[in-house]
């Protein structure tokens, strides 16, 4: 198997274990390879849920330029919503399984198509 390929197994397993949510392989597969190689770096593969500069750049980046949602109190809910799911203790949150809940939250599953 490659690394991303054992990447996105790592990414299944916290969606399972950490969140109680079965993975759509598929799905997870394309966000994962949408995160292209910012995954193999230490930093840029985690979203820090207390830092409010790294929640505005999932928003910003994420939810409004890639997803195509507009700016809102509902965005900002989401996010929290997303962070209380696979808990606020957790120290490293995959932004790839960050940005798989927020799309399935949003049912922007189709801009992965």
């Amino acid at each position: 198997m490659s690394k991303r390929d054992d990447l996105i197994v790592k990414y299944a397993a916290d969606l399972k274990d950490k969140c109680g949510v079965n993975a759509d392989m598929d799905l997870l597969t394309k966000v994962t390879i949408g995160l292209g190689p910012s995954i193999y770096n230490a930093d840029s593969s985690t979203v820090s849920g207390s830092d409010e500069k790294e929640l505005a750049t999932v928003k910003n980046n994420f939810l409004i330029k890639k997803l195509g949602l507009k700016d809102g109190a509902e965005l900002d809910k989401a996010i929290d919503s997303v962070m209380e799911t696979y808990g606020r203790s957790n120290r490293s949150k995959y932004r790839v399984v960050v940005y798989y809940l927020l799309a399935v939250h949003f049912k922007k599953e189709s801009v992965y198509s």
